[in-house]
């Protein structure tokens, strides 16, 4: 009795602990969905709260619906016309009890990914209609062996339907149409679907629209074989017939593919306008962290690359500013042409692609094509601190001290989270105001993270696996972040270059400002003289020769952060934090 006691409650407890995971694995999943796109009509952030985890508490939001009102796992999710942008949010594949998803009518962009199947390989119903979506439409689809509904019309994509997805034999709906898809249309198992289904895809050729050349050209042949068998005679005259007509034909079916196969030049060389499938193992993992987009997509954005658009030069490439087919504003690195990129270019997608924080400017996709390397950022209105600090003095006036303050805060709380991040460390290495970008807000963003060190933890991302991981990071690493950080503020205050003052030595009183190290002008005076000293005294702990006598960069925002709020008299609510 008593054994069948413990085996009762050992089956009770794997039943629990798998009925955890799976519900764990559900509220994960619409977590990442949320954290993934930006919600400008407050849809999903006025419903979507995790902050009272009840059971069953995720059925009550908005476009979910569950396979009981009190278990938390999602059946289908309907996000259709919520005004959502961004790209195909990964985290979906940890719904993994979907069967229904309808992203349509958003402003969503980017390529649909290859491992698509990996995603939602379970779901029946499939509705990415009315969006931004480009690239191609990935043959992985056709290993969504349940779908019965596929509706992907009214986007931009290109090139052929893959014919693989003739062996989805479960498919009732299909409809394509309002693309810029090319090819014969395929031939489905079970199933034939109107014309109406592929309209509008002034490419697409075969049953039940126009025959495609190459049939026409089989309907001649035909024609000519009976011909021959018949008699010379007739096939004689038919080979005049041929000759006459026919000829012409065929010099139409050339002209016709060199049409559909547009070239650009671009930079000397030639470019299809269909995007250039690249299933490089290496290219399909990165795309599992960031949205591929083609090289065509981005130089038409930027208007093949002109020097109008150019907004920065700096050592890895040119930044472009652009705007993409769905409104939004970027910001396009070109990297200059040279394998030896090659490890910067897949250390950048990998660190900050796999990062969330809103100190780190958003990477939200990548090009990798021939020998082109491009990354896509959120465009940062207010550009880098190193302009605002040194171009002009106009500038830098605007630039106030609760402002300046306010940046210090926000690169203080990235690093911290960095560094002490949970499950991952990293060590970003190249800390300076030129890579601290600043949004319409003044709100400051981490950038340049192709230096970055991560350190291996018992739980790390699997799409990190791409970069070369230590198992550890001693003491010293993280302290050149924190001298680095150093140097930043110690910029901010004096608008001296860092190469001034990377080299100095410190030695601060209490009473004055040591010279070399004259306070900027604009802000003394202002009612913040001893806060200013506060900082300064900061810097030069950040900044000490020995690096175990550095503070750690939590201890570095703890003080940033306490010193604002006891100082604080700007009124500023961006500086009255909460120390988190």
């Amino acid at each position: 009795m008593c054994n069948c006691n413990i085996l009762y409650l050992v089956l009770l407890l794997c039943s629990f602990s798998l009925r955890c995971n799976a519900v764990q694995s559900d509220i994960d999943c619409l977590i990442s969905i949320k954290q993934s796109l930006e919600d400008p009509l407050n849809l999903l952030n006025s419903t979507w709260k995790f902050d009272n985890q009840t059971e069953g508490f995720i059925c009550k939001f908005a476009g979910i619906q569950c396979w009981h009102p009190d278990e938390t796992k999602v059946l289908s999710i309907t996000l259709s016309n919520m005004g959502l942008i961004g790209t195909f949010p990964r985290g979906i594949q940890n719904c993994t009890s979907l069967t229904s998803l309808d992203l349509s009518s958003n402003e969503l962009y980017g390529t649909i990914p290859l491992d698509i199947s990996i995603l939602i390989g379970y779901v029946v119903d499939v509705d990415l209609s009315s969006n931004q979506f480009s690239g191609a439409i990935p043959s992985n689809i056709a290993n969504c062996s349940f779908l019965n509904v596929l509706k992907l019309d009214n986007n931009k994509l290109e090139g052929l339907i893959p014919p693989e997805i003739c062996s989805l034999c479960r498919l009732k709906t299909f409809n394509v149409a309002n693309n810029m898809l090319t090819g014969p249309v395929p031939n489905f198992v079970n199933a034939t679907f109107p014309a109406e289904c592929y309209a509008n895809n002034p490419g697409l050729c075969g049953s039940p629209l126009e025959l495609c050349v190459t049939e026409r050209a089989l309907n001649l042949y035909n024609i000519f074989i009976k011909g021959f068998v018949t008699g010379w005679s007739f096939s004689t005259l038919l080979g005049i017939y041929l000759f006459f007509f026919s000829l012409p034909n065929v010099k139409k079916m050339l002209l016709w593919i060199k049409k559909r196969t547009k070239l650009m030049v671009i930079d000397g060389n030639e470019w299809c306008q269909r995007e250039e499938v690249n299933n490089d193992t290496k290219i399909l993992e990165l795309e599992k962290i960031v949205t591929r987009m083609s090289f065509m997509e981005l130089s038409k954005a930027t208007l093949n690359f002109s020097q109008d658009n150019e907004i920065g030069n700096g050592m890895l490439g040119k930044v472009y500013k652009a705007l993409v087919p769905n409104g939004w504003t970027v910001a396009i690195k070109r990297l200059h042409v040279s394998e030896d990129l090659e490890e910067e270019f897949v250390s950048e997608i990998t660190t900050l692609g796999s990062l969330r924080h809103p100190n780190l400017v958003p990477l939200i996709g990548f090009c990798s094509e021939r020998d082109e390397r491009l990354l896509v950022y959120k465009y940062m209105p207010n550009g880098n601190l190193h302009e605002w600090l040194h171009s002009t003095e106009d500038k830098a006036r605007l630039l106030d001290f609760a402002l300046r303050v306010k940046i210090v805060i926000g690169v203080a709380k990235a690093l911290a989270w960095l560094h002490d991040g949970g499950n991952f460390h990293v060590v970003h290495s190249n800390i300076s105001t030129k890579c601290i970008l600043l949004d319409e807000n003044f709100n400051p963003k981490l950038s340049n993270f192709w230096e970055a060190t991560l350190a291996k933890t018992n739980v790390i991302d699997s799409n990190l696996s791409l970069l070369p991981i230590v198992e550890s990071l001693d003491f010293t690493t993280y302290t050149k972040d924190v001298y680095q950080f150093g140097v930043v503020l110690l910029e901010l205050l004096t608008r001296k270059e860092s190469y001034q003052l990377s080299c100095l030595s410190l030695n601060l009183s209490s009473s004055s400002f040591a010279s070399p190290l004259d306070v900027d002008t604009l802000l003394l005076g202002q009612g913040f003289d001893n806060m200013v000293l506060q900082l300064l005294e900061l810097a030069s702990d950040c900044m000490k020769f020995i690096p175990d006598q550095r503070p750690t960069m939590q201890q570095v925002y703890q003080t940033v952060a306490a010193i604002a709020q006891v100082h604080d008299q700007t009124g500023d609510p961006e500086i009255k934090l909460h120390l988190d």
